[in-house]
């Protein structure tokens, strides 16, 4: 269970789990904007306040991000581009 105003965990294994190629272009653009503002909330929530699951699971997001997606360098246009399969990865 993720904190009160987060994408649910369950929800976000699923959209991981989902290959990009079975999804419509509406659920990747979603998918992406629901991305971005639970990163967004993330940033603005300080680890200690959240619950012991989802500061583990913002954590390691954080990891992911910063590792493999450029983190917050990428520009919102650029991943909903990348979403619709437009961009340049």
């Amino acid at each position: 269970m993720s904190d009160t105003g987060r994408k649910d965990f369950t929800t976000k294994a699923k959209e991981e789990m989902t290959p990009d190629s079975t999804k419509s272009t509406q659920d990747k653009v979603k998918e992406s904007f629901t991305d971005t503002t639970d990163r967004v909330a993330r940033g603005f929530q300080t680890d200690d306040s959240k619950s012991a699951p989802q500061e583990t699971f913002d954590k390691t997001q954080r990891s992911h991000d910063n590792a493999s997606h450029g983190g917050a360098s990428g520009s919102i246009g650029d991943k909903i581009k990348n979403a619709v399969g437009l961009g340049d990865n």
